[in-house]
Formats: C-alpha cells, structure tokens, sequence
C-alpha cells in the first residue's frame, strides 16, 4: 500500500511540476490583460504584476524539485539503493585502492 502511495504522490508532483513550468510570461502577461480589463489591476501594476508572478513561479518550482528530491532519496533509501553520492564516493574509494594494490604489486 505504501508504494502506491509512493506513486501517487510523484504523479501528482509532475503534475504540478508542469503545470508551473507552463505558466510561461506569456501566460502571466494574458492574465494581467485580462485583470486590467476586469478593472482589478491598473496598467502601472502590471510590470510588477508579472514580475511577482514569475518569481512566485520560480519559488514554487524551486521547493516542488526540492520535495521531489527528497521524496526520491526517501524512497531509495527504504529500497537500500545507494544515492548518486553514496555511489560517487565508493567508485573513489574503490580507485584509491585499486591504485593503492596497484603500487604494492610494483
């Protein structure tokens, strides 16, 4: 059950994921031409209206791949499948002593 769980929460997480990489400037300045005719936004706020939205957009994006990382690192964890890190350091590891057996062989 807990797998399903799993599976959900990264679907729904791409889900969002692209939802924020699709809200392009183009799309933030149609919104603001749409308020600005609904009389909820004058023309002067709208600069500063897109450029809160985008950085809103970006903030939102930056902690949804944060989670997303951390969720995958969770769930490798409990598979005991070692991180890109964890396998780094132990390729070096194996090199230095491979290279050190190497030495004591000369």
């Amino acid at each position: 059950m807990e797998d399903v769980k799993m599976v959900d929460f990264f679907k729904n997480a791409i889900l969002a994921g692209i939802g924020l990489v699709s809200l392009t400037r183009e799309k933030a300045e149609e919104f603001a031409k749409e308020l600005i005719s609904r009389g909820e936004l004058s023309e002067n706020e709208k600069a500063k209206f897109i450029k809160d939205v985008m950085e809103q957009t970006e903030k939102s994006k930056t902690e949804l791949e944060k989670k997303i990382e951390k969720s995958i690192e969770n769930a490798l964890s409990k598979l005991n499948i070692p991180s890109r890190k964890e396998f780094e350091e132990l390729k070096k590891k194996v090199e230095e002593l491979s290279q050190t057996s190497a030495k004591k062989e000369e």
